[in-house]
């Protein structure tokens, strides 16, 4: 008798053993969104679609090179750490996967984590403009308070992946290191540049259609300003939503501008480029590229960059947002545009 117990300690040992760390992740959620059908996960040289139950729960197991992955519905999408061994279950904040997740189980301290990280550089409080408008006590006091927050999160997290924990500090070296080093010379601009302040001009810009334009000969009407150039490639990502946005605000108390800022040596391509993609609105050369006074006047430095003037030929905003976040509509309506 004593053997037979013997002989199954030995067979519950060795299965025990034989199972050893999952080389694996397991992941699983329920969406909140009806009719999905499948979710991508994607990560360097990897790919794999996750079949949604008619119920919205989804489950399977994946073996993925440990990193950075993205899980999505097609432009939805939501970036996670995946670790084999890892055991993951997805609790979604919204209808959609960008809306947050709650993340449980096997690896959710770094999840979660990367989650918070996620959370507040889509916040006001990742916008430079939010630091560089305050005066100087309230500059350092907000900029204390964001790192407090960031420390606060990685304080508070669990089995933090050293991967993780490296390239989070990297980030977050670079953004303050702009924020702090780009203070003083942003702050004077957009002081100088704020809400109410009379535009900078610019005068006799060619305009595309023939003739010559000044912002003087658009006042009476808000002029929502587009710098730009043709090398420039999140410039030419913003034209589609520039079209849109002309063909929706059509007949409104609104002129769409753009101002390319190309070298005299892309003049043509800048013609060519304007006829060929069929650009609306009111298409200028600016007189000097970059070095064009109105362009210094505003400090512009890197582009796309937009700049919303009212009907007095004041400035409601001298960076405001890019024609694809909608809350620019939203910012219109404010306006009563």
């Amino acid at each position: 008798m004593k053997k037979i117990i013997l002989l199954f300690a030995v067979i519950a040992i060795v299965s025990c053993k034989s199972e050893g760390p999952k080389d694996y992740v397991t992941l699983a959620g329920k969406l909140k969104t009806p009719g999905i059908e499948k979710l991508t996960v994607q990560g360097r040289g990897f790919t794999k679609e996750i079949l949604v139950n008619s119920d919205g729960t989804f489950s399977d197991t994946l073996k993925v090179t440990d990193g950075v992955h993205a899980i999505s519905n097609e432009e939805d999408r939501v970036t996670l750490y995946l670790k084999n061994g890892y055991d993951l279950n997805m609790e979604f904040k919204g209808e959609r996967l960008s809306d947050g997740v709650i993340y449980k189980g096997e690896g959710a301290g770094t999840n979660n984590f990367m989650e918070n990280k996620r959370g507040f550089y889509m916040s006001d409080n990742a916008n430079p403009k939010s630091y560089f408008t305050l005066d100087k006590a309230a500059f350092d006091a907000k900029l204390a308070a964001a790192k407090l927050e960031l420390q606060g999160y990685k304080d508070q997290a669990k089995d933090l992946d050293s991967i993780i924990i490296s390239m989070d500090a990297r980030n977050d070296e670079m953004f303050f290191g702009y924020i702090e080093s780009n203070y003083e010379a942003m702050h004077e601009t957009l002081t100088r540049l704020g809400k109410g302040k009379a535009s900078p001009v610019f005068t006799d810009y060619e305009n595309f259609k023939g003739g010559k334009t000044s912002l003087s000969d658009l006042k009476g009407k808000f002029v929502y300003i587009d710098v730009w150039a043709t090398w420039c490639a999140p410039c030419k990502a913003e034209i589609p939503f520039l079209k849109a946005l002309e063909k929706e605000y059509e007949g409104k108390n609104l002129q769409i501008v753009s101002i390319s800022v190309d070298k005299p040596e892309a003049y043509e391509t800048w013609k060519k480029m304007v006829a060929a993609e069929q650009l609306g609105g009111m298409q200028l050369y600016a007189d000097n590229n970059f070095e064009s006074q109105f362009i210094l006047d505003y400090g512009i430095n890197a582009i796309p960059r937009f700049i919303l003037i009212d009907a007095a030929g004041n400035i409601v905003d001298a960076d405001v947002l890019r024609p694809s976040d909608p809350k620019l509509k939203e910012l219109f309506t404010e306006l009563g545009i």
